[in-house]
């Protein structure tokens, strides 16, 4: 019997399953250390580049957000479309593919100049993700310590603040280590694969 090859589909399930696990052992190694929790806003904060697949798990969202509640998800689109009115006259990239360029200078220099926008997807009557279930990958992962390939990475600033060094390496995680983000990134193809882009441009251009 022919296997069935993987869909983007499928990669990204097992991905976000495999990062859900990661989180759960985070909770359990951190304990009173992890201050992650409804209504704390503290990753809603500031752009950042996300990935294709990010971007694709996005509109999958606001798209099942628009079948089961429309005024939710226009109000996510006009967050949205406010937010990319305010970044694009310095959006290091395409405006009109949303991709963003190589250079590095410019992205940093972006990205540190809008540390203070909120993200479309957050709501901020209710302090919630509108789509939370289909957030980005940066946002699945913040809050622990983590591990990624040589990289160790601190913990949020607002996590692990009476924590001593022996329990912060304690509580550190490796979020996909089966490498299934590439995996799933593959399947797009190139150049997309390679691409990145941010969120508000994403949540008003449904491809």
């Amino acid at each position: 019997m022919k296997r069935r090859r993987r869909s983007l589909a499928d990669w990204d399930t097992a991905l976000c399953a495999e990062l859900d696990t990661a989180w759960r052992q985070a909770q359990i190694r951190a304990g009173q250390h992890l201050a992650c929790k409804p209504s704390c806003t503290e990753c809603c904060i500031g752009t950042f580049p996300i990935t294709a697949l990010d971007a694709w798990r996005l509109r999958a969202g606001l798209r099942e957000l628009a079948a089961r509640d429309p005024a939710r998800a226009a109000a996510v689109r006009a967050r949205a479309q406010a937010e990319w009115s305010a970044l694009q006259p310095t959006f290091p990239g395409d405006g009109a593919t949303g991709v963003l360029a190589d250079e590095d200078t410019a992205r940093d220099a972006f990205f540190e100049a809008t540390q203070t926008q909120p993200c479309a997807a957050l709501d901020p009557t209710t302090g919630l993700c509108d789509l939370y279930a289909h957030r980005p990958v940066s946002c699945r992962t913040i809050g622990p310590p983590t591990v990624c390939g040589d990289a160790a990475l601190p913990p949020c600033r607002l996590c692990f603040t009476t924590a001593t060094p022996v329990e912060i390496e304690r509580a550190r995680v490796e979020p996909d280590p089966g490498d299934l983000e590439a995996r799933a990134l593959a399947t797009m193809g190139e150049p997309r694969s390679e691409q990145e882009t941010v969120v508000a441009w994403v949540l008003i251009h449904d491809e």
